[in-house]
């Protein structure tokens, strides 16, 4: 794993053809931002192990839903569950 340290508005390239920039940096939260091909697909880690969790499913039982459906049915309903307030 490579570790670099970088300052807002820093960039790192990837290739030739992807670029990671730190947007802002607040606390322990980094905002960055990448730019790279529209065939060049992006995920965050959850929504990825979502996706991934889906195509074994699939794999394993056959469904009508691709598993790229499967995984925003999932998030969606995640996002839409209400929030019990903490105490």
């Amino acid at each position: 794993m490579l570790v670099l340290t970088r300052k807002t508005g820093q960039k790192l390239l990837i290739g030739n053809d992807i670029e990671v920039k730190v947007l802002e940096t607040h606390g322990d939260s980094v905002k960055i931002g990448i730019s790279a091909p529209r065939h060049v697909s992006i995920y965050r880690e959850e929504l990825y192990l979502e996706i991934k969790k889906a195509n074994q499913q699939q794999a394993a039982t056959p469904t009508d839903m691709s598993a790229l459906d499967m995984a925003v049915s999932a998030a969606n309903a995640a996002k839409a569950s209400p929030k019990k307030p903490t105490s």
